[in-house]
C-alpha cells in the first residue's frame, strides 16, 4: 500500500469527523437557542452514522478521491423547527455559522498539531514543511524521504485541516440550503427572500457541478494561507 492509498483513508476517515463536527454543532446550537429537534433525534454526537447522507457523504466525497479534487460533500441536514427559537432571526443565524465556526475550531487544533510535530525535530520540521508542496499528488515523494512515524501522523493532521477549511468554506457560501443561505435571507424583502427560499437544492447542485472554478477561487485563498502559517514553524 502507498502512501496514496493510505492517505486516500485518511480522507474519508477525517471527513466523516469533520461532518459529525459541524452537524453536532448545529443541533447544539439549536438546542441552546430553545429548539430540542435535533437533540431527541440524538443528532448531538459525533458518531457519524447519525450524521450520513447516501449521496453527500458517501458518494461524492468517493467521487472527489478518485478525481483528485479536494473532498467535498455534506451530511444529512441537521433537523432544526425554528418555531421553537426565542429570537427567530437571531438563532436560525446562530445556529446555521456555528456549523463552518465548528470546522475552523478544528482547523485551528490541527494547526497547532502540525506546529507540535514541527517543532519534535529536524526532520518534524522538514515533513510539515513538505506536505503542503506535494500534497494531494505527489505524496510518494515524500515518501521516498523517511519512514518515521512522523509522516503517516503529519498527512493524517494535515488532512484534518484541508478537510475542515474546505467544509468550512463551502458552507458559508450563500446558496440554500447551505449555511451560508440562512444568513442571507434574512436581509433579503420578503418577495425576494421566498424566491430565494425557493430554489432549495437546485443552487446547490449547480454550484457543485458546474461552480468548479467558484469553488477553487473561495477556498484555496483560505488554504494558502494556512499553508504559510505551517511554513513559519
Amino acid at each position: 500500500m502507498t502512501l496514496q492509498h493510505v492517505d486516500i483513508l485518511f480522507q474519508l476517515i477525517v471527513f466523516l469527523f469533520a461532518i459529525s463536527v459541524h452537524e453536532s454543532a448545529h443541533a447544539w446550537m439549536a438546542n441552546r437557542c430553545g429548539d430540542p429537534t435535533a437533540r431527541m433525534l440524538g443528532r448531538i454526537t459525533l458518531n457519524p452514522i447519525k450524521h450520513i447522507d447516501p449521496f453527500g457523504t458517501i458518494l461524492l466525497p468517493l467521487v472527489a478521491l478518485f478525481t483528485g479534487i479536494p473532498v467535498l460533500g455534506w451530511a444529512k441536514p441537521t433537523p432544526v423547527d425554528p418555531r421553537n427559537f426565542r429570537n427567530p432571526v437571531r438563532d436560525d443565524i446562530l445556529t446555521s455559522v456555528v456549523g463552518p465556526i465548528s470546522n475552523f475550531l478544528v482547523v485551528c487544533i490541527a494547526v497547532f498539531g502540525l506546529a507540535a510535530i514541527a517543532f519534535t525535530s529536524q526532520l518534524g520540521r522538514a515533513i510539515v514543511h513538505l506536505i503542503p508542496l506535494v500534497y494531494p499528488n505527489r505524496l510518494e515523494a515524500l515518501a521516498s524521504q523517511t519512514n518515521s512515524v512522523l509522516m503517516p501522523l503529519s498527512l493524517f493532521v494535515y488532512d484534518l485541516m484541508v478537510i475542515n477549511i474546505v467544509l468550512g468554506v463551502f458552507n458559508l457560501i450563500p446558496v440554500p440550503p447551505l449555511d451560508g443561505s440562512h444568513v442571507l435571507r434574512h436581509f433579503l424583502p420578503d418577495p425576494v427572500r421566498r424566491a430565494y427560499d425557493m430554489m432549495g437544492w437546485i443552487g446547490l447542485v449547480i454550484l457543485v457541478y458546474f461552480g468548479g472554478g467558484l469553488l477553487g477561487k473561495l477556498i484555496f485563498p483560505v488554504l494558502n494561507a494556512f499553508d504559510k502559517i505551517l511554513l513559519k514553524f
